[in-house]
């Protein structure tokens, strides 16, 4: 079987992340780890592997010494699918297009089977090969990312307890991209040095209830809805954190001298930098402030009959120095109602940032020059999502987040949406780019 094969055949399985636990299919999963041991046999003789947490896969390649070690992180799991309406099946993994333009389409092409199998690749090559790596290898695939994380909190803390102390952890996270900094011509490899928290709060409100036939003045559904309404109205305040600095302060060599000098002195031009920002879109919006988006809504459980509690829950990601104490004083302050509850129902401060000097950054920047593009411009940045990789942070201070994958704007706006893709020419080089890696 060639790779693509191997890859359209992994993602043809369909492992579900649900929020419940019980709704998960157990059985797509015992699937997928038959499938990895029958297409990588030679990871499995010659890797150790142990399951974790259940459904979690860590494996350990033996390399020359055992003393800084990579870890290379991705996940099983992918999101549903229900209620979306996809042109090509979404487990079909059906190759569409000719040349440089095919693209797979499958949930998970890009988040994240792109990575995990571009991994396994990388290393059943390299076996072959006869390399011996200089330091330890770690694979740890979580399974359960895109809900709660459980599986590489586990193999984490496993990793904690054998007293593993990585030299570099590479997680997904951004990706080569064009035009992500304004002024900037050449493609950009977007390689997360830290990631905002992420939290979520329920905004309640309470009342007798009664029939809907005589409401109050204001029932709880209509002090909810205006405290969305308050909320949407006042934004988090906009500000640039350090990696976000860095990340300009790096861009500013590849633009024209009068905005490399704007990028350069962010803390003077900073005003005007995240009002630029704040204007282009949602995700440069999102790298200079904080972000609070409703998700959720819940009221009455019948039609004529008022709601004795109504609920919105608020998704909150966190920009790096904001606090989840810092999220819920905004929060009542924004909202400005006595009579609307504030509750955490769940939530992680932003992660530590990682350093863009030094041997860590200098061997994922070689990696990416000389696989990606010697164009390929290496730039900090702020990860918007969270990952796997916020469970690492107390192993190494050098957690990275970045898939080698060059992704269209459409591309990228397919993650967790209908009619995700990767262009096969695009994936086949982030196995390059892996294989570049285990080797530096």
């Amino acid at each position: 079987m060639t790779p693509v094969e191997r890859f359209r055949e992994l993602l043809s399985i369909p492992t579900v992340s649900r929020t419940d636990p019980a709704e998960v299919d157990d059985e797509a999963f015992a699937l997928f780890h038959a499938a990895l041991e029958r297409l990588y046999p030679l990871v499995h003789a010659r890797l150790e592997r142990e399951v974790v947490a259940g459904r979690s896969l860590l494996y350990r390649w033996a390399g020359r010494s055992a003393d800084a070690p990579l870890v290379l992180l991705a996940h099983q799991d992918v999101v549903p699918v229900d209620g979306q309406v996809w042109r090509h099946p979404p487990f079909a993994a059906e190759v569409v297009g000719e040349g440089a333009d095919a693209a797979i389409h499958a949930r998970g092409a890009i988040d994240d089977k792109g990575a995990l199998v571009a991994i396994l690749e990388a290393v059943e090559a390299a076996l072959a090969d006869g390399v011996t790596p200089a330091a330890d290898v770690w694979l740890a695939f979580g399974h359960d990312e895109e809900t709660r994380g459980s599986g590489a909190r586990a193999m984490a803390a496993l990793l904690a307890e054998r007293g593993v102390r990585p030299a570099l952890v590479l997680d997904e996270g951004g990706a080569v991209v064009d035009g992500a900094v304004p002024g900037v011509a050449a493609p950009t490899a977007m390689i997360g040095v830290a990631e905002r928290g992420s939290a979520t709060f329920d905004l309640v409100a309470r009342e007798a209830g009664g029939h809907a036939s005589t409401p109050p003045r204001l029932p709880a559904t209509a002090r909810v809805a205006r405290a969305i309404d308050r909320l949407r109205r006042r934004p988090f305040p906009r500000r640039l954190t350090p990696p976000v600095r860095a990340m300009l302060a790096t861009a500013a060599a590849h633009t024209a001298p009068a905005l490399g000098a704007v990028l350069r002195n962010a803390a003077v031009t900073a005003p005007v930098l995240t009002r630029v920002f704040a204007a282009l879109g949602p995700e440069t919006n999102a790298l200079v402030r904080t972000t609070a988006v409703v998700t959720r809504l819940e009221g009455s459980s019948a039609d004529n009959v008022l709601a004795t509690t109504a609920r919105a829950s608020v998704n909150v990601r966190l920009l790096t120095g904001d606090t989840l104490a810092d999220a819920a004083i905004h929060l009542r302050r924004a909202i400005a109602d006595p009579l609307v509850d504030i509750e955490l129902r769940r939530g992680d401060d932003p992660s530590p940032v990682s350093p863009w000097r030094g041997d860590a950054w200098r061997r994922l920047s070689a990696a990416v020059s000389s696989t990606l593009g010697d164009d390929v411009v290496p730039l900090p940045y702020l990860q918007l999502g969270a990952s796997d990789s916020r469970f690492y942070t107390g192993l190494t201070d050098a957690d990275y987040r970045f898939a080698p994958f060059h992704l269209t704007r459409a591309e990228r706006d397919a993650l967790h949406a209908p009619d995700e893709r990767i262009r096969i020419d695009v994936w086949l080089r982030g196995i390059r780019f892996y294989r570049a890696l285990l080797e530096s």
